[in-house]
């Protein structure tokens, strides 16, 4: 199994460093042997990845996208919080929250895209609890939001 920063490279992809909150919380919070972070939208480089509602000005891919990406920024954010990906032993529960349309009942494939990503950064260590929740808006318009808790 390669280390998940490898497995992420393999994948075209890395965590790069955290983007800074935009209210006042904290990106992660470590308490004992777990790393709760806040809730990360699909934001690269400093904009979203894209804003709307899925099923309604996005379609599913979009929304698997965003969701992989809102994976990417949460490993930023428990790397900050622990210095290394490699103290992660597991990936505990995913919950992604998905702005939806009102007819759009497929937020648990949206959320797919992260837990896809989680899987094959960290293998059998990266299969999680979680929970899909449609919303009818998110902070900045984001299609999506996910948070992580992470056993270290």
């Amino acid at each position: 199994m390669l280390a998940p920063g490898a497995a992420l490279a393999e994948l075209g992809l890395s965590v790069s460093e955290i983007e800074p909150p935009l209210m006042t919380h904290v990106p992660a919070v470590r308490a004992g042997a777990f790393v709760f972070t806040s809730g990360q939208l699909p934001i690269r480089d400093g904009k979203l990845l894209a804003t709307g509602r899925i099923g309604d000005t996005l379609g599913l891919a979009d929304g698997q996208a965003c969701a992989q990406w809102c994976a990417i920024n949460a490993l930023s954010a428990i790397r900050s919080e622990t210095g290394d990906l490699g103290q992660v032993k597991r990936i505990v529960k995913v919950v992604a929250y998905v702005a939806s349309g009102p007819l759009f009942t497929d937020q648990a494939l949206v959320a797919n895209g992260a837990s896809e990503l989680l899987g094959a950064a960290f293998g059998e260590a990266g299969r999680h609890a979680r929970s899909a929740v449609g919303v009818s808006a998110l902070p900045l318009d984001a299609p999506v939001e996910l948070e992580l808790v992470v056993q270290i």
